[in-house]
Protein backbone atom coordinates (compact mmCIF):
# COMPACT_ATOMS: atom_id res chain seq x y z
CA UNK A 1 0.00 0.00 0.00
CA UNK A 2 2.85 2.56 0.88
CA UNK A 3 4.51 1.80 -2.00
CA UNK A 4 1.69 1.96 -4.32
CA UNK A 5 0.96 5.38 -2.35
CA UNK A 6 5.13 6.62 -3.50
CA UNK A 7 4.15 5.33 -6.90
CA UNK A 8 1.40 7.32 -7.08
CA UNK A 9 3.04 10.45 -5.53
CA UNK A 10 5.93 10.02 -7.92
CA UNK A 11 3.88 9.97 -11.03
CA UNK A 12 2.02 12.79 -10.15
CA UNK A 13 5.47 15.15 -9.32
CA UNK A 14 6.59 13.66 -12.75
CA UNK A 15 3.43 14.88 -14.60
CA UNK A 16 3.46 18.39 -12.95
CA UNK A 17 6.89 18.81 -14.22
CA UNK A 18 6.57 17.21 -17.25
CA UNK A 19 3.94 19.83 -18.19
CA UNK A 20 5.67 22.61 -16.60
CA UNK A 21 6.68 24.94 -19.13
CA UNK A 22 9.66 26.49 -19.16
CA UNK A 23 10.07 30.33 -19.56
CA UNK A 24 13.15 31.84 -20.57
CA UNK A 25 14.67 34.75 -19.16
CA UNK A 26 17.52 36.88 -20.52
CA UNK A 27 19.30 40.35 -18.97
CA UNK A 28 22.12 41.57 -18.34
CA UNK A 29 24.50 41.26 -15.01
CA UNK A 30 22.58 44.10 -12.91
CA UNK A 31 23.01 43.55 -9.18
CA UNK A 32 21.11 43.54 -7.03
CA UNK A 33 18.06 42.81 -8.73
CA UNK A 34 19.96 40.43 -11.46
CA UNK A 35 23.25 38.75 -10.33
CA UNK A 36 25.14 35.97 -11.62
CA UNK A 37 27.31 35.63 -8.60
CA UNK A 38 24.16 35.84 -5.97
CA UNK A 39 22.89 32.05 -4.96
CA UNK A 40 19.25 33.42 -6.08
CA UNK A 41 20.76 35.36 -8.88
CA UNK A 42 19.04 38.22 -7.59
CA UNK A 43 16.37 40.33 -6.39
CA UNK A 44 13.90 40.91 -9.53
CA UNK A 45 14.84 37.12 -10.70
CA UNK A 46 13.56 36.00 -6.97
CA UNK A 47 10.41 37.93 -7.22
CA UNK A 48 9.78 36.75 -10.78
CA UNK A 49 10.39 32.82 -9.68
CA UNK A 50 8.45 33.47 -6.79
CA UNK A 51 5.42 34.65 -8.59
CA UNK A 52 5.60 32.53 -12.03
CA UNK A 53 6.55 29.30 -10.64
CA UNK A 54 3.23 28.50 -8.77
CA UNK A 55 1.88 29.33 -12.24
CA UNK A 56 3.42 26.46 -13.59
CA UNK A 57 6.33 27.77 -15.31
CA UNK A 58 10.23 26.69 -15.24
CA UNK A 59 12.47 29.75 -14.84
CA UNK A 60 15.64 29.04 -17.30
CA UNK A 61 18.12 32.22 -16.80
CA UNK A 62 20.47 33.88 -19.68
CA UNK A 63 23.16 36.21 -18.97
CA UNK A 64 23.48 38.10 -21.80
CA UNK A 65 24.60 41.64 -22.96
CA UNK A 66 20.81 44.30 -23.03
CA UNK A 67 21.01 44.67 -26.51
CA UNK A 68 21.27 41.68 -27.10
CA UNK A 69 18.50 40.45 -24.18
CA UNK A 70 16.06 43.09 -25.70
CA UNK A 71 16.52 42.05 -29.00
CA UNK A 72 15.95 38.20 -28.45
CA UNK A 73 12.94 39.34 -25.96
CA UNK A 74 11.64 40.90 -28.83
CA UNK A 75 11.78 38.80 -31.46
CA UNK A 76 10.31 35.92 -29.07
CA UNK A 77 14.00 34.02 -29.10
CA UNK A 78 13.57 34.40 -24.97
CA UNK A 79 10.84 34.91 -23.36
CA UNK A 80 10.80 37.10 -20.45
CA UNK A 81 12.86 40.92 -19.76
CA UNK A 82 13.20 40.42 -16.14
CA UNK A 83 13.60 44.34 -15.16
CA UNK A 84 12.46 46.62 -17.78
CA UNK A 85 12.48 50.35 -18.11
CA UNK A 86 8.81 51.33 -19.94
CA UNK A 87 9.27 53.88 -23.37
CA UNK A 88 6.75 54.34 -26.11
CA UNK A 89 9.05 53.03 -28.50
CA UNK A 90 9.49 49.62 -26.43
CA UNK A 91 5.71 49.52 -26.52
CA UNK A 92 5.57 48.77 -29.66
CA UNK A 93 6.93 45.42 -29.57
CA UNK A 94 6.79 44.60 -25.69
CA UNK A 95 3.69 43.88 -23.44
CA UNK A 96 4.79 45.32 -19.95
CA UNK A 97 3.53 43.83 -16.58
CA UNK A 98 2.19 46.11 -13.31
CA UNK A 99 5.48 48.05 -11.91
CA UNK A 100 6.94 45.61 -8.97
CA UNK A 101 10.01 47.79 -7.68
CA UNK A 102 11.43 51.10 -9.00
CA UNK A 103 15.16 52.30 -9.71
CA UNK A 104 15.85 56.30 -9.24
CA UNK A 105 18.10 57.20 -12.06
CA UNK A 106 21.27 59.71 -11.65
CA UNK A 107 24.25 60.96 -13.43
CA UNK A 108 27.67 60.29 -12.61
CA UNK A 109 30.20 62.72 -12.88
CA UNK A 110 34.18 62.83 -11.43
CA UNK A 111 34.36 63.30 -7.99
CA UNK A 112 36.38 66.67 -8.83
CA UNK A 113 33.19 68.06 -10.83
CA UNK A 114 30.36 69.92 -9.58
CA UNK A 115 27.93 69.43 -12.01
CA UNK A 116 24.01 69.95 -10.77
CA UNK A 117 21.15 67.99 -12.83
CA UNK A 118 18.15 70.72 -13.42
CA UNK A 119 17.00 69.84 -16.27
CA UNK A 120 17.40 68.85 -19.61
CA UNK A 121 18.92 72.95 -20.21
CA UNK A 122 21.55 72.16 -17.73
CA UNK A 123 22.69 68.99 -20.12
CA UNK A 124 23.47 71.66 -22.92
CA UNK A 125 26.65 70.77 -24.30
CA UNK A 126 27.61 67.65 -22.31
CA UNK A 127 29.23 64.28 -23.96
CA UNK A 128 26.97 61.80 -21.71
CA UNK A 129 27.89 58.17 -21.80
CA UNK A 130 24.76 55.66 -21.86
CA UNK A 131 24.36 52.21 -22.49
CA UNK A 132 23.19 50.76 -25.63
CA UNK A 133 19.40 49.89 -25.41
CA UNK A 134 18.75 51.11 -22.23
CA UNK A 135 15.40 53.15 -21.98
CA UNK A 136 16.12 56.00 -20.02
CA UNK A 137 13.05 57.83 -20.92
CA UNK A 138 11.40 59.37 -24.16
CA UNK A 139 12.59 62.87 -23.49
CA UNK A 140 16.40 62.06 -22.88
CA UNK A 141 16.74 60.16 -25.52
CA UNK A 142 14.96 62.27 -28.08
CA UNK A 143 16.84 65.33 -26.56
CA UNK A 144 18.96 66.77 -29.40
CA UNK A 145 21.09 69.64 -27.62
CA UNK A 146 24.02 67.26 -25.71
CA UNK A 147 25.89 64.14 -26.93
CA UNK A 148 24.94 60.62 -26.19
CA UNK A 149 27.39 57.83 -26.42
CA UNK A 150 26.73 54.53 -26.77
CA UNK A 151 29.17 51.64 -24.41
CA UNK A 152 27.76 48.15 -23.91
CA UNK A 153 27.45 48.81 -20.01
CA UNK A 154 27.96 51.05 -17.25
CA UNK A 155 31.60 49.59 -16.28
CA UNK A 156 32.30 50.98 -19.95
CA UNK A 157 31.05 54.30 -19.13
CA UNK A 158 32.48 54.95 -16.05
CA UNK A 159 36.26 54.49 -17.22
CA UNK A 160 35.75 56.37 -20.56
CA UNK A 161 34.13 59.08 -17.65
CA UNK A 162 37.49 58.65 -15.25
CA UNK A 163 39.68 59.22 -18.56
CA UNK A 164 38.12 62.29 -19.21
CA UNK A 165 36.34 61.29 -22.52
CA UNK A 166 32.47 61.83 -21.56
CA UNK A 167 31.14 64.48 -19.35
CA UNK A 168 28.60 62.24 -17.36
CA UNK A 169 27.10 58.65 -17.37
CA UNK A 170 23.88 57.56 -15.52
CA UNK A 171 22.76 54.13 -13.61
CA UNK A 172 20.43 53.91 -10.84
CA UNK A 173 23.27 54.64 -7.77
CA UNK A 174 22.17 51.10 -5.95
CA UNK A 175 23.00 49.01 -9.03
CA UNK A 176 25.82 51.48 -10.38
CA UNK A 177 27.58 50.79 -6.78
CA UNK A 178 26.69 47.12 -6.82
CA UNK A 179 28.40 46.96 -10.42
CA UNK A 180 31.72 48.80 -9.72
CA UNK A 181 32.30 47.06 -6.36
CA UNK A 182 32.27 43.93 -8.12
CA UNK A 183 34.16 44.86 -11.06
CA UNK A 184 36.21 48.01 -11.12
CA UNK A 185 36.30 48.93 -6.95
CA UNK A 186 39.14 51.28 -7.54
CA UNK A 187 36.58 53.45 -9.61
CA UNK A 188 34.36 54.03 -6.51
CA UNK A 189 36.75 56.60 -5.31
CA UNK A 190 36.81 58.85 -7.84
CA UNK A 191 33.56 58.98 -9.22
CA UNK A 192 29.81 61.04 -6.94
CA UNK A 193 26.28 60.97 -7.97
CA UNK A 194 24.81 63.99 -8.48
CA UNK A 195 21.66 64.89 -6.39
CA UNK A 196 19.03 65.49 -8.55
CA UNK A 197 17.68 62.74 -10.21
CA UNK A 198 16.81 62.31 -14.13
CA UNK A 199 14.13 59.98 -13.03
CA UNK A 200 12.22 57.31 -11.06
CA UNK A 201 11.40 54.56 -13.43
CA UNK A 202 8.69 51.97 -12.44
CA UNK A 203 10.14 48.01 -12.70
CA UNK A 204 8.32 45.39 -14.84
CA UNK A 205 8.80 42.51 -16.76
CA UNK A 206 8.18 42.83 -20.32
CA UNK A 207 7.63 40.21 -23.03
CA UNK A 208 7.67 40.44 -26.77
CA UNK A 209 4.58 40.97 -28.69
CA UNK A 210 5.82 38.22 -31.20
CA UNK A 211 5.59 35.71 -28.31
CA UNK A 212 2.13 33.74 -28.76
CA UNK A 213 1.86 33.66 -25.00
CA UNK A 214 2.54 37.14 -23.99
CA UNK A 215 -0.62 37.96 -22.85
CA UNK A 216 -0.84 34.71 -20.36
CA UNK A 217 2.77 35.48 -19.45
CA UNK A 218 1.97 38.55 -17.72
CA UNK A 219 -1.83 37.90 -16.72
CA UNK A 220 -0.16 35.11 -14.71
CA UNK A 221 2.67 37.70 -13.36
CA UNK A 222 0.51 40.34 -12.32
CA UNK A 223 -1.81 37.49 -10.53
CA UNK A 224 1.53 35.94 -8.71
CA UNK A 225 3.02 39.40 -7.81
CA UNK A 226 -0.38 40.52 -6.05
CA UNK A 227 -0.73 36.88 -4.12
CA UNK A 228 3.38 37.13 -3.06
CA UNK A 229 2.43 41.10 -2.06
CA UNK A 230 -0.03 39.74 0.39
CA UNK A 231 1.41 36.99 1.51
CA UNK A 232 4.74 38.58 2.51
CA UNK A 233 6.83 36.57 0.24
CA UNK A 234 7.21 40.03 -1.47
CA UNK A 235 8.77 42.33 1.22
CA UNK A 236 10.66 39.45 2.34
CA UNK A 237 12.86 39.14 -0.64
CA UNK A 238 13.26 42.94 -0.97
CA UNK A 239 14.22 42.80 2.67
CA UNK A 240 16.90 39.86 1.66
CA UNK A 241 18.41 42.63 -0.81
CA UNK A 242 18.07 46.07 0.43
CA UNK A 243 19.04 46.38 3.56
Amino acid sequence: MIRALISTLFCLLFTVSSHAQTLTIAQDPWPPFVDEDAAGQGLSIEIVRAALEPKGYQIKMNFVPWARALNGVKNAQYDVLASAWFTQERSEYLAFSDDYLSNEIKFIMRSKDSFQYNGMDSLTGKNIGVVRGYGYGDEFLNATNFKRHETKDLVSNVKKLVAGRIDLTLEDELVAKSLLAKEAPEMLGKITFVTNPLSTKPMHIAVGKKNPKHQQIIQDFNQGLKEIKASGKFQELVNKYIK
